[in-house]
């Protein structure tokens, strides 16, 4: 932030979004203000919308001194702009147009001009007062000493009096500085603003430059600057400070498998990039994440280029996303427009001018690249670097796609807008056998982890969809080669089971032939173990009976004991 301390240096409010933001409060008050520009460049829009803003916000007095135009044409011309000046007791407007056949006399000072000025002035007690096309007052004298000493009279004039002055002049240059010979202008003012007016690709930019300001700090740069329905507007500077609040709250993408890669989803209030080749589905990205939003209860406000909201909708419902019913619930609002109709500060000035009046949770700017083509290459991340700021600054989740730079670099955007992304998805193409498929990649995701490996982006009426690629010797497979590869291996793999379960059933043949057989063994051994009891019975019972007969045939015979057999 510049230092506004009115110890430094008192200033004047011009009331000129952004101006006094660069200026650190407006014009020097009591002092001499040179406003400079081309034609069409703004300077009589500049000082007079100071004056009436002077009028309406401060309650100052103004005289407005108009060297070509006529009050009348001046008073007409700022209704266009909703100032009806009709009823405006603060302001006065002077004709000070004189005839070139005054000087030819050699009659002509500003003393008569001073004169009625200072009568006016103090009937009026206007505090500020604008000399517009003072550059014309200079032509008349024709003499580079009349000419600065005439404006320095007139100069003094203001200093004596503490009249905050704006003198306004024509430079032919397109950038504003002066190149009519009037540059002791500059040396003479406090305070020196050049406006310029470009033709970039067909389409008129307009901007500003604060070139000198005595003894106070600005803003040095060029700012662009829009003409609009309400009067001029500045681009604010970008504050040196990024203070804005960060949340850990994650927002669905609309993609479930999407969520899953990013961890759980996108921040709420982050900046996400989607950027790829035309026909890689990064409208139905964004639109995903749109239709999230509204499901969630929360506003989306869609802003497309060279696309209807109508076609959009229609799209959409192909991948079964029903923006429409959102769109009739007001959840989603749709701002269409051709991006070649504005330069890139108006679609700025219009975009945020929607997002204050329908204050929504999320922004969708489907493609930003088309936005950027109609910028000023010097000041071509400008633009979204101010959106950034100002949806960061209102929490708003913004999704933004673009276009692939070239196809040497796929991962390039037009005017490198990834580098000011939290999150950058990446889509592409992959042909492999005359098959053209898409592929999402998450390049970054500022703040967390995420998956690095790639998945294929299905659409279908049932959705969006991503799936495994297939790794095949390095080579990734998508589309119908992966579904060839998958199924190869599922025969192979059914293969393989049916071989396990035939030898699976061969070996469980086998052992029941084996347990057969040892139940015929067994069943055998059972036999010969009772063939050997019985036998071995046998024996005994006939060796108990040899024993018993060799008794009985001793005690027949009568033999002593000693004589018994054992």
């Amino acid at each position: 932030m510049l230092s506004t301390d009115p110890a430094s240096l008192k200033k004047t409010v011009t009331g000129i979004e952004g101006f006094d933001e660069i200026t650190g409060g407006g014009l020097p008050q009591g002092r001499t203000s040179i406003v400079m520009g081309g034609p069409g460049s703004g300077k009589t829009v500049f000082a007079l919308q100071t004056l009436i803003n002077g009028a309406r916000l401060s309650g100052e007095r103004g005289i407005f001194v108009a060297f070509e135009e006529n009050s009348r044409s001046v008073i007409a011309n700022a209704a266009s702009f909703g100032w009806d000046l009709s009823d405006q007791d603060k302001l006065l407007f002077l004709d000070a147009g004189m005839s070139p056949d005054v000087v030819q006399t050699g009659r002509f000072d500003v003393s008569g001009l001073l004169s009625d000025i200072r009568a006016r002035f103090t009937e009026n007690r206007a505090t500020r007062i604008v000399f517009d096309s003072i550059d014309v007052l200079l032509a008349l004298l024709d003499d580079p000493f009349t000419e600065r000493q005439e404006l320095y009279r007139i100069q003094d004039w203001m200093a004596a009096n503490n009249v905050t002055g704006i003198v306004t002049a024509r430079s032919l240059s397109r950038s504003g500085y002066p190149t009519l010979g009037y540059d002791f202008l500059e040396f003479m003012a406090d305070c020196v603003v050049h406006l310029g007016h470009h033709i970039v690709k067909g389409i008129a930019h307009r901007d500003l430059r604060v070139a000198k300001y005595r003894g106070s700090a600005m803003h040095e740069g060029v700012f662009p600057v829009i003409i609009g329905a309400h009067g001029m507007e500045v681009a604010s500077p970008i504050p040196v400070e990024m203070t804005f609040p960060s949340s850990t709250e994650r927002v669905s993408t609309g993609i479930e498998r999407l969520d899953t890669m990013l961890l759980g989803g996108y921040f709420r209030g982050s900046t996400v990039l989607v950027s790829g080749a035309p026909g890689t589905a990064k409208s139905t990205l964004a639109a995903a994440f749109a239709d999230a939003s509204a499901q969630r209860g929360e506003r989306c406000l869609y802003v497309s280029f060279d696309e209807s909201s109508t076609e959009i909708v229609r799209n959409m419902a192909s991948v079964n996303l029903d923006l429409g019913a959102h769109v009739e619930a007001g959840k989603l609002r749709f701002y269409s427009v051709q991006s070649s109709a504005f330069n890139a500060e108006q679609h700025l000035l219009a975009i945020k001018a929607i997002l204050l009046e329908y204050q929504p949770d999320c922004l969708v700017i489907d493609p930003l690249s088309a936005v950027l083509r109609s910028a000023n290459s010097e000041a071509v991340l400008d633009v979204p670097m101010r959106l950034i700021h100002y949806t960061k600054s209102q929490g708003i989740t913004m999704l933004s796609t673009s276009l692939v730079a070239n196809s040497e670099s796929p991962e390039s955007t037009e005017m490198n807008v990834s580098t000011i992304a939290d999150t950058w998805i990446h889509l592409s193409f992959k042909v492999q056998m005359g098959e053209r498929n898409r592929l999402l990649t998450i390049v970054k995701c500022r703040g967390t982890g995420h998956s690095r490996q790639g998945r294929e982006l299905i659409l279908s009426d049932a959705g969006l969809t991503l799936s495994d690629v297939y790794l095949a010797g390095g080579e990734v497979l998508m589309g119908t080669l992966r579904w060839e590869k998958e199924e190869a291996l599922r025969r192979e793999r059914a293969l393989t089971h049916s071989g396990l379960l035939k030898r699976e059933r061969e070996l469980a043949v086998a052992e029941a032939e084996v347990r057969a057989r040892l139940d015929v063994l067994n069943r055998e051994l059972e036999l010969r173990r009772a063939e050997s009891a019985a036998l071995a019975e046998e024996i005994r019972l006939e060796q108990l009976q040899a024993d018993t007969s060799a008794n009985e045939i001793g005690r027949r015979r009568g033999i002593d004991q000693a004589q018994r057999p054992p």
